[in-house]
């Protein structure tokens, strides 16, 4: 095609993309600088955003700096080095600008004919999923949103797949009439998982619970007697500990029965690539499908859920759909027939770029540096007389700093001061200041500056136990 003289409209698009581009540099830099938590003025100017619609058009550089000046003081700083409060990392320079990237070319990453270049990469990012978190090769995957749709996803394959080896097809059929599936759980089940066994239509109080250990691990000898279409879900990475079941003992037990195995590794299947912690994971490549979530631990923009599943077919046969307007495929891989959704952005576009940047060493490195740093935590607070709760095996920190009261206080204080910000939970009855180490930007000082500001907080509370 002959060279096109450049229109103003797109001139004064990238002088737009230009200017967030640098308020989002300029965001990200102060987050080393700025209290983790948004200040209190910063919440109440977002008031200012209760406005009637406009009625006429808006320049648009005036409605970024409106974004920019009112929301972004008032965000929690979870992209920054210490924030520490849920199992959220930061996103990675190169996904941040693949994220950007693949936002321009605005691709619906359905169908392979239509999008050709992102159906490919992210083929090839599974692919490396695959290998790397020591998967069989016969796996599937698929990307969503996150871990409720990654278990949503997965489990739908687990359940279109036990119901076929009693005779049922519950994609043309559904529910009604089918035989019953027996799910089981850990008592400790996040309750997200929960939540995607109840879209299924599998019910949310019918699980089974198994008791679980003093670190939430399933307790393989307490595993009830498996009959019929059955699901075991499993986990790796206890919410709250980081512990994994013992997978050999369980998936043994459950294969034994004729039962699915599905774990739910939102953040503990990174494990898995890290020769340094794979052994936490022993035994993971055993079931029948996986769920994780690469916002989580690999440090990529939202949304990024993954399912997996071990036997080829069992995915598509609960996913895929065909409508007479959609292009016909030449045998290339659809995403939309592993997934929920048909029109979907091209989430893989991320993960590659994370895996492509760090490569397995990186990978391996980032994890293994979160984990140093949740075990200097516990080293330093344990040191101080505080109790820590659970066996610091990943990146997980559980600590109690005496009664349930003036716990809460600490964690108050320490939300309130701006240095670092970590959450509250009650586990097995104890409740504790959570600390989540999972962010590519934290750094053994972004450690030790957070660790002081604990202990200088704590030692302010009088009745804390040393």
């Amino acid at each position: 095609m002959p060279p096109r003289t450049r229109r103003p409209a797109a001139q004064f698009r990238k002088n737009l993309l230009e200017d967030a581009a640098q308020r989002a540099a300029r965001y990200l830099d102060e987050l080393d600088t700025r209290a983790v938590a948004p200040l209190p003025a910063a919440i109440a100017r977002l008031d200012d955003l209760d406005t009637p619609m406009p009625a006429a058009p808006t320049d648009p550089a005036s409605v970024l700096a409106r974004l920019d000046e009112i929301v972004g003081p008032a965000t929690m700083g979870m992209a920054g080095p210490r924030f520490f409060g849920f199992v959220i990392g930061g996103a990675l320079p190169a996904t941040v600008a693949a994220n950007w990237l693949a936002t321009a070319w605005d691709q619906n990453a359905a169908l392979a004919t239509a999008t050709p270049g992102v159906s490919r990469i992210e083929a090839v990012a599974l692919g490396w999923l695959i290998d790397i978190l020591g998967l069989p090769p016969t796996t599937q995957g698929a990307f969503v949103t996150g871990a409720t749709m990654a278990n949503f996803t997965a489990l739908a394959a687990a359940r279109h797949q036990v119901l076929e080896r009693a005779g049922w097809s519950v994609e043309a059929d559904g529910l009604f009439g089918a035989p019953p599936i027996t799910v089981i759980v850990g008592d400790e089940a996040h309750p997200t998982l929960i939540k995607s066994l109840g879209l299924l239509g599998l019910g949310r109080n019918r699980v089974v619970r198994v008791p679980v250990d003093g670190q939430g691990r399933m307790r393989a000898d307490r595993l009830p007697r498996i009959e019929g279409p059955t699901i075991l879900c499993l986990q790796a990475g206890n919410l709250n500990t980081g512990a994994f079941d013992p997978f050999d003992d369980l998936c043994a037990a459950a294969h034994a029965a004729g039962a699915w195995c599905h774990i739910d590794g939102a953040f503990g299947l990174w494990a898995s690539a890290s020769a340094q912690l794979a052994p936490l994971a022993r035994g993971i490549g055993l079931a029948d499908s996986w769920a994780t979530d690469a916002h989580k631990w690999l440090n990529v923009p939202y949304d990024s859920g993954i399912a997996f599943v071990r036997e080829p077919g069992a995915l598509p046969a609960a996913m895929a759909i065909s409508a007479e307007y959609l292009p016909v495929g030449d045998g290339a891989r659809n995403p939309a027939d592993f997934t929920p959704e048909l029109s979907r952005r091209a989430r893989g576009i991320e993960v590659w770029a994370a895996l492509a940047s760090l490569g397995r060493s990186g990978l391996a490195e980032m994890f293994e540096r979160n984990c140093r740093g949740a075990r200097r935590f516990a080293a330093g607070l344990a040191a101080a007389g505080y109790e820590v709760l659970n066996d610091v095996v990943l990146n997980q920190v559980l600590v109690s700093f005496g009664t349930p009261g003036v716990t809460e206080r600490v964690v108050q204080a320490v939300q309130s001061d701006g240095t670092c910000w970590c959450g509250r939970t009650v586990w097995q009855g104890r409740t504790a200041l959570r600390i989540s180490v999972c962010s590519w930007a934290t750094t053994d000082d972004d450690i030790e500056m957070s660790l002081e500001a604990m202990l200088r907080i704590a030692a302010t509370v009088p009745t804390a136990v040393r």
